[in-house]
């Protein structure tokens, strides 16, 4: 499967963002999708996953309560939108899907099988 993400840009702290994560390919397989993301000079950062079905959701401490992942199954889309922006919250953006079960990705880039190509949040403050 492809991934794309898109919907980075340049903001200012307490604005939002949506990112979208569109997959192409093998999408009828259903895949755990989750966003991660790296800022210059640190590793890349677990933020959200959904399950297959939508119905789990899970977040890193950082973002939760600020940020919601969801997904579109008619669209094979994933998104996260992104409320009260902080300027650490700059980063490039990634989204990943992931065959193996839901409760073994949480919080870990490691079973992810496929990977889109990073979008770039910038957050002024």
């Amino acid at each position: 499967v492809q991934l794309q993400a898109s919907g980075g840009g340049l903001v200012q702290a307490g604005d939002s963002l949506r990112l979208s994560c569109a997959a192409s390919g093998r999408t009828d397989i259903r895949y755990v999708m989750g966003w991660f993301r790296q800022a210059p000079g640190k590793e890349r950062e677990f933020i959200a996953a959904i399950s297959r079905a939508g119905v789990n959701t899970g977040y890193a401490d950082s973002v939760k309560g600020r940020f919601t992942i969801s997904r579109d199954k008619a669209k094979n889309t994933a998104y996260l939108q992104m409320n009260s922006l902080k300027s650490e919250d700059t980063a490039v953006y990634y989204c990943a899907a992931a065959t193996a079960p839901f409760a073994q990705v949480i919080n870990t880039a490691g079973p992810y099988d496929y990977w889109g190509q990073g979008t770039q949040v910038t957050v002024s403050s």
